[in-house]
């Protein structure tokens, strides 16, 4: 179970209800229709000229059923594979990105197609690594594509294609992405609002200059001297023991997992060194102005506050894959995060891009960021009217893992509180809109608290009966086929706190609390 469910955490995380879709007699037929689509011309499909290159039936194996995979392009160069199951459901997906894209990342739609969904997903109009930013160089195509574009028209395309396929328009149209592929979600939500029935969001990258500003900041924070992190993972260890130690015990239950993260009032003086002591049981001066800097996020010099702010007590853990090259298996002699920041403020969130030559520390977080805007307005998901969205019937689950390091949760919990605001209130927002906060989980999924989520199923049900996801099941498993325990998950500002009775590794036993 969990095998399946991680599969789409990487995108957003899914399972999905039996359809009750009928099968059409055309789709007995798949060898001929899969062989002549790529002879049908889709150069009118309205704002999304699109080339079918090739398609190939694949037969059905270790539980992907047969289907008909296409690949086609977008004009100029935006990537799409589409994968046509034989037993259609009658439904539609898209499947959202990670980092900058440039691929078509394998398995993408390997869970909608086991559920029979007809799946497009894209390479977001352009060829690189995740982080690779080379292919953005004063690129404005290639800029709107990926940051806004490619979703929009490769719903339109995909959703044309299965069409022509099956004959029918499908039914349903969904949604699902995690990181990138979050902000995507919400971009389709803001600027796009009829293009999907509803969204699953996770973890978006959302005020994504800001975000860029936070992995420079991280990266010049641990920075020594010498150039080496001035951080360990048995400093971070010792930081992490001592929050749990304060904290672990908020949801009820002794888990090693910070329950509301927000509410912990950790002090990191207490771990400071004595004078000229210098040990494994505490912390020097230069490494606590490291990790303060961390937990404060991006400011000026004035202490101008630039960001909504770093990770968040008990996510301490997962600093050391991003904040020490020896986890970056891109560049050795680079941190994710220095990576990730040199690759775009040298391509991608400048304009004119200043291009290779750029080094982390000429960022000045004094004037820099007030140059940030032109880009922000390509990139940006931070659109808190949702008006026209929640009009058109759409419905979007947003989760967000509370010890993310990558994407910290206090910017969607700021969106979501601003969203509440714009709409009206509360009860305007949660009919359509709700926000789920998961303990001890980074970013997407992985962790220690419970990170698989049946999201689609959820949003399904929403969707297409109107029940509204009040409590949702998250799974925590132990290996490839157990399940270690379960938690359950309730919309914010609502969070689980064991009842006191019963088997605590047991979401029943858990209730709500504010």
């Amino acid at each position: 179970m969990r095998l399946l469910v991680m599969i789409t955490m990487a995108i957003t995380c899914s399972y999905c209800l039996s359809s009750t879709a009928q099968i059409s007699p055309l789709q007995e037929d798949i060898v001929s229709r899969c062989k002549n689509i790529v002879s049908h011309d889709f150069s009118g499909i309205a704002d999304a000229p699109t080339k079918v290159l090739s398609s190939k039936l694949i037969h059905a194996k270790k539980g992907m059923p047969e289907h008909c995979l296409v690949e086609a392009y977008i004009a100029p160069s935006i990537g799409v594979e589409l994968s046509l199951p034989k037993k259609w459901n009658g439904k539609f997906v898209e499947v959202g990105c990670g980092g900058h894209c440039g691929k078509i990342f394998a398995g993408s739609c390997d869970y909608p197609l086991q559920k029979n969904y007809a799946c497009v997903a894209s390479d977001m109009g352009h060829k690189s690594t995740w982080l690779d930013g080379q292919w953005a160089y004063n690129n404005v195509q290639a800029e709107i594509d990926w940051g806004y574009r490619a979703t929009h028209v490769s719903a339109l395309a995909g959703k044309a294609i299965t069409e022509h396929f099956y004959h029918i328009e499908p039914e349903r149209s969904y949604f699902m992405g995690c990181s990138t592929g979050g902000r995507q979600g919400l971009i389709e939500a803001q600027r796009f609002p009829w293009d999907f029935d509803g969204i699953v969001v996770g973890a978006p990258a959302m005020n994504l200059t800001s975000l860029y500003m936070q992995f420079v900041w991280n990266a010049r924070a641990v920075q020594s001297e010498s150039k080496n992190s001035l951080l360990n993972q048995d400093d971070l260890k010792l930081v992490n023991d001592a929050v749990l130690a304060l904290c672990d015990m908020d949801d009820g239950v002794y888990d090693g997992v910070v329950g509301d993260p927000l509410q912990c009032k950790f002090d990191l003086s207490k771990l400071a060194c004595p004078a000229e002591i210098d040990n494994s049981n505490c912390l020097n001066a230069e490494k606590i102005a490291a990790i303060e800097k961390i937990y404060s996020g991006v400011m000026t010099s004035e202490g101008k506050k630039l960001f909504t702010g770093g990770p968040v007590p008990g996510s301490e853990l997962n600093w050391f894959g991003r904040i020490n090259s020896l986890m970056n298996p891109f560049q050795n002699s680079l941190s994710i995060d220095e990576t990730a920041g040199l690759e775009a403020f040298r391509y991608m969130m400048l304009m004119p891009d200043p291009g290779p030559e750029w080094e982390i520390s000429d960022f000045d977080f004094d004037k820099d960021y007030k140059r940030l805007g032109l880009m922000e307005s390509l990139y940006a998901s931070s659109n808190p009217d949702l008006r026209k969205f929640k009009a058109a019937g759409g419905k979007m689950i947003v989760y967000q893992g509370w010890s993310d390091m990558s994407i910290p949760p206090r910017n969607i919990i700021d969106y979501y509180e601003t969203v509440v605001k714009t709409l009206g209130g509360r009860e305007h927002t949660d009919d359509f809109m709700r926000l789920f906060l998961l303990p001890g989980v980074n970013h997407c999924s992985g962790g220690k608290g419970a990170d698989s989520v049946d999201y689609l199923a959820y949003l399904e049900k929403w969707v297409e009966q109107g029940t509204a996801p009040d409590r949702m099941e998250a799974l925590h498993a132990k290996d490839a086929d157990g399940i270690q325990f379960s938690r359950p998950l309730f919309p914010y500002p609502l969070k689980a706190k064991y009842s006191g009775y019963g088997n605590s590794n047991d979401a029943k036993n858990f209730v709500p609390v504010r």
